[in-house]
Order: C-alpha cells, then sequence, then structure tokens
C-alpha cells in the first residue's frame, strides 16, 4: 500500500494486584542490594499471602543468571575489559564501531508482573519485545510509541536503552515518556532501581528516563517497569495523492485541529508523491476525520503490515538503497513546520514521517555535512542512521554545547566511573 510495487501490501495477517499497604508490608520482608560472587540479588524472608501468587522477582534461574552477569561486570572493572551490553542485536547497524566483550542479557527473560487494570507491566530486559507485545495485545493494551524492532529477536532492554520510537511517536510520545522504573547494573557492579510501578512517581531524579537512548553506556538494564495503553478502538488510514510541499501544509493545518491523528508518511514513487495518515481514537472521532479529511480509506488488516514495514525499515524505498552501498542512510529531525528541504545534488529522499518532523534522506557519507548544515538552518539536527555497506561504522555528528558535552561526561563518570560499558558506541563528536 505505501509503495505501487507488489510486495508489502499483503493480506492481513488477573487477579487484581495487592494494595499499597500489602506492598508496603511485603517491601519490608524483601531486601535488595549490591549483588556480590556469593550474595543473592533478592534475599527472601517472609512471603505473605499474596507473595504466594506473586513470588519474589527473582527466581533461582534469575538470580544465577544475574549473579554470573554481575561478575563479569565486576572482574571487567578489576582488568578495565570493556564490555558490549547485547539483547538481540537488532539495531548492532547502528553504531560508530562495535567493541569488547559481548554481554548477553537475554538469559534474564520474562514479564515479573502484569495487571491490566493498573496499565503497569514489568518486565526483564532480555525479554523478546514480540512476546511482551502479544502478551499486551491479548489485553487489549500496548505499547503505544510503537518500538521498531528492526529485526528478529529485539529485546525490552534493548527497546529501552536504543530509546527509539515508531510513526505514532509525535502524536503519543516516545519510549522515554512511559519509562515508570528501571534497575540497572553500573559501572561499580551495583545493582541500583530507579522510580516504581506507579504513574504518580515524583521522587529524585528521573533517573529511568535517563536510560532511554543511552545505549548501554551508563548501565546494564535489567529490568523495566513500563506505563501501557488501551488499544484505540476505531482505527482508520488515508491515503492522499499530493506533492511534499500540499503533505506538509495539509499536516501542519490538521496538527492543529482536534484531530485524533496518529501517524503518517509521506513518500514519492514513480515520480508520484503520496500521503498516508492513521487515524486512531473512539470510533466516532475517527468516522468524523474521515469524513472531514476525505482521502482514500484504506483496508485496515492490509495497511497494518504496511505501518509495521516502515517502523521496521522494510519499505521498498529503504530497500532501494541496498543496491547502492554508497548511500547511507540519514535521520534529519527537525521542526514539524519546516519548509521542503533543498537536498543536496546526490541526495535521495526524502521519506517524511511524524507529521513533517521526522525526515529520512539517503545520501553518501560525504554529503554529511551539508545535509548537517541544513538541519541546522531550520533549527534541527542531521544524524547518520545507517552506514552504506562500503564503510564500517556511523560518521561524526555536530558537537553539543559545552554545557551538554559537560553534562554528558559526568554523567558517564557517575554511572561508569571505568568507562567498561560499549566504548566507541555512541557517536564521536566532529
Amino acid at each position: 500500500m505505501f509503495c505501487r510495487r507488489a510486495g508489502l501490501g499483503g493480506p492481513p495477517k488477573a487477579k487484581r494486584a495487592p494494595s499499597g499497604a500489602a506492598r508496603a508490608g511485603a517491601a519490608s520482608h524483601t531486601q535488595w542490594a549490591s549483588v556480590g560472587a556469593s550474595q543473592p540479588a533478592c534475599k527472601k524472608f517472609t512471603r505473605l499471602p499474596w507473595l504466594l501468587r506473586a513470588p519474589c522477582r527473582y527466581d533461582h534461574g534469575m538470580d544465577s543468571a544475574l549473579s554470573q552477569i554481575t561478575a563479569r561486570v565486576r572482574a571487567a572493572i578489576a582488568d578495565r575489559t570493556p564490555l558490549r551490553l547485547r539483547g538481540g542485536g537488532s539495531k548492532d547497524f547502528h553504531a560508530r564501531a562495535l567493541s569488547g566483550e559481548i554481554v548477553d542479557t537475554r538469559a534474564l527473560q520474562g514479564v515479573v508482573s502484569y495487571e491490566p487494570s493498573e496499565l503497569v507491566v514489568t518486565a526483564r530486559a532480555g525479554t523478546s519485545l514480540a512476546e511482551l507485545q502479544a502478551l499486551l495485545a491479548a489485553s487489549g493494551q500496548c505499547l503505544p510509541f510503537d518500538p521498531p524492532h528492526f529485526a528478529g529477536g529485539a529485546t525490552v532492554g534493548g527497546m529501552v536503552a536504543a530509546g527509539l520510537s515508531g510513526p505514532a511517536r509525535a502524536s503519543v510520545g516516545a519510549v522515554r515518556d512511559y519509562m515508570l522504573g528501571v534497575e540497572i547494573l553500573n559501572g561499580r557492579a551495583e545493582l541500583l532501581r530507579f522510580g516504581g510501578q506507579v504513574m504518580k512517581n515524583v521522587a529524585g531524579y528521573d533517573v529511568s528516563r535517563l536510560m532511554a537512548g543511552s545505549w548501554g553506556t551508563l548501565g546494564l538494564i535489567t529490568e523495566v517497569s513500563l506505563k501501557v495503553l488501551p488499544q484505540a478502538p476505531g482505527e482508520a488510514t488515508l491515503r492522499f495523492e499530493c506533492t511534499q510541499a500540499q503533505a506538509l501544509q495539509w499536516l501542519n493545518t490538521w496538527g492543529g485541529q482536534p484531530l485524533p491523528l496518529n501517524a503518517s508518511c509521506w513518500l514519492e514513487d514513480a515520480g508520484t508523491g503520496t500521503l498516508f495518515v492513521r487515524l486512531r481514537g473512539a470510533k466516532a472521532a475517527v468516522q468524523s476525520a474521515c469524513l472531514t479529511l476525505g482521502g482514500e480509506r484504506q483496508d485496515s488488516a492490509q495497511v497494518a503490515a504496511d505501518w509495521d514495514a516502515c517502523r521496521d525499515h522494510r519499505l521498498p524505498w529503504f530497500n532501494d538503497r541496498l543496491a547502492q552501498p554508497d548511500l547511507a542512510l540519514w535521520r534529519l529531525s527537525v521542526p514539524a513546520q519546516a519548509p521542503v528541504l533543498a537536498l543536496p545534488e546526490g541526495a535521495r529522499g526524502p521519506l517524511i514521517e511524524w507529521h513533517g518532523a521526522l525526515r529520512w534522506v539517503q545520501a553518501p557519507r560525504a554529503l554529511g555535512p551539508a545535509l548537517q548544515a541544513l538541519a541546522t538552518q531550520v533549527g534541527g539536527t542531521a544524524q547518520m542512521f545507517q552506514a552504506g555497506n562500503d564503510a564500517a561504522g556511523l560518521a561524526a555528528q555536530a558537537a553539543p554545547s559545552p554545557a551538554l558535552a559537560a553534562l554528558q561526561a559526568r554523567l558517564q563518570q557517575a554511572f561508569d566511573p571505568a568507562g567498561i560499558f560499549h566504548p566507541g558506541r555512541l557517536l564521536p563528536l566532529a
């Protein structure tokens, strides 16, 4: 549906939690501490009746896996061995360099707790993202920010560490906006817990959100608590043939109206520009928006696969780049109101998402400075997202302000003073 060529528009494819008082009572019987070689991650003493149904978050197998990982981190600190924290490896392409001994987090898997009525799920870092989404869907709920998978094997910890969001991000928020709590193993081999499992949690620094997008450089994520939302009862995708300028104008106009906009995607194929708009919300609101906006309504079951392909970069527009090894994929984050950008000669695109705020461009590495300058002119940034097949690693990105660079260095020193986690993973400064 998102391309005139065939191939991606195929056919469709508990009990209530204990009260706060009960949780408080249980907390007095459970001690969390730094994990030592002979010290369990969770010391269990007296189990309250509800704990018989909801056991300690670490059983023997998980406790053993966490202890082994902790021992490995402690050894790496002692001899300054770099570590590469890895789940399913679905985002290995997004790195300047991959170095260090691999620490596989997939041994830490499983959903610790999930109460649909509370709209909160807690899962270990190695839990399959696809399995978590299937569990939520069975209860009519979802992760609203459309986390990309890119490849099979994506994990919950990798989702948070990457901090990437899908087509709905501009309307519903990013990964960090749904972070309630996190447990990490820092660069001192200390097991630390931040946040909690409730939405009204404002005490202290919001370290949980800091982990989103850190790419494992601040610590190994062992467990996360996320806010989830019910699936929208109504959904529709509308298709419009239009130029890029017309699409941006419409999206900016519609963004100021009370419409249930959820996602958008504009691309050009065979010289024809096409805008797809996904609406989500109450059935009455979606139906009213369809009548207001017009366009050609698509079959929801069929177009769902296209939105997934857009999220995971499997549309023909993305795949065409693979035939030209010199082309890298560039991510331009700009204000949604930014006009049509005059791309330098040799660049292809754009494919536009997030109602105009995210623009994907295919261009050789040599055009990086021109793209960065172009994005800066409209108040945005440009970053190489995936290198071409002829080069290893991502290009340097523009240097942040001195204040931001100093803050980043202080965070790195606080969480990973020995510098063992992912040296070289984040992009060097130009």
